[in-house]
């Protein structure tokens, strides 16, 4: 999805990346914060230093977050203003922590922040996590319902996952998106009988209905069909519109050669020998009058 029409809103927790190793990888962090309404990255020791070009080009103009990053030399830094952490993790730890679920756990973040509390969620390496003494420094952990046997996630795709549940925490109505299909006026039981006949007719001047007994059968499998798809007024006009172009043209009488009325074989027989006559006509040379005599024949002015 590019661009959002959700506000950015202030404060949110904290994303805490320990010693990541990629610039990519923190760019697509950024990304994904941005994406829904998070704008505050932290970062431990990072592998390759900061400043980073990389991460910069992979946050995808995300730059608001990748201009505010804070990097510190340890964890314990990175976490000393904060009131609650999560530390994410795709396997269990001994200790006594609650572990919660990412939709559970993204409501207790939108809670604590209702309440004043600076709050944050704290990844791991890209190729091992987090070591047990620095979840220790938590207060709870959130794992994701992933695979057993694959459950290793990127870490950018561990914080779009927690960014997205903090986001969806602050919804009304947890199923609201940013636009809508169109609203359109269910079609009336007369529009849509009319287009059962109107349907009907075209398919018995064809011979559809054969055999003549099955017929019956036919047309109640036929409006079984158009009523279940429940249409609407609009939708009613385009099919009607459709069967209307399949009446009128064929491929022997395309659209774009003109009228299907001038098609002579749509004629009745007298209207057609008018038709083919005028036709003949119209296309007669000039000075072409079969009734004068021929020129240098016997009698005229050039013997």
């Amino acid at each position: 999805m590019t661009g959002t029409d959700f506000q950015r809103g202030p404060g949110g927790p904290a994303i805490i990346l320990v010693e990541p190793q990629l610039g990519e990888n923190i760019g697509m962090v950024a990304r994904a914060m941005a994406n829904f309404g998070l704008s505050e990255l932290r970062l431990v020791n990072p592998r390759d230093g900061w400043p980073s070009e990389k991460a910069r080009a992979a946050a995808s103009r995300a730059d608001h977050v990748i201009d505010a990053v804070k990097v510190f030399d340890d964890l314990g830094s990175a976490l000393a203003d904060l009131n609650f952490v999560f530390a994410t993790t795709a396997r269990q730890r001994d200790g006594f922590k609650a572990v919660r679920g990412p939709v559970e756990a993204g409501r207790v973040l939108r809670t604590r922040h209702t309440m004043g509390q600076r709050t944050g969620i704290l990844f791991g390496r890209e190729r091992f996590g987090l070591y047990n003494d620095e979840v220790g420094l938590a207060d709870e952990i959130v794992t994701f319902p992933v695979d057993p046997d694959f459950s290793s996630l990127n870490i950018a795709q561990a914080a779009l996952l927690m960014s997205y549940e903090w986001m969806k925490s602050g919804l009304e109505d947890e199923t609201k998106t940013n636009f809508t299909g169109p609203e359109m006026k269910p079609a009336s039981k007369e529009e849509l009988h009319g287009l059962f006949a109107y349907l009907e007719g075209a398919l018995e001047a064809r011979g559809y209905f054969r055999p003549p007994p099955k017929k019956p059968k036919m047309v109640d499998n036929l409006r079984a069909v158009l009523t279940r798809a429940g249409f609407a007024e609009p939708e009613l006009k385009v099919l009607r519109g459709i069967i209307s172009s399949l009446d009128r043209f064929s491929p022997a009488m395309p659209r774009g050669d003109g009228s299907p009325g001038d098609d002579p074989r749509r004629l009745p027989a007298a209207a057609r020998a008018g038709k083919a006559e005028a036709e003949r006509q119209a296309h007669k040379p000039v000075g072409d009058d079969e009734d004068a005599p021929p020129l240098g024949g016997k009698g005229t002015d050039n013997d």
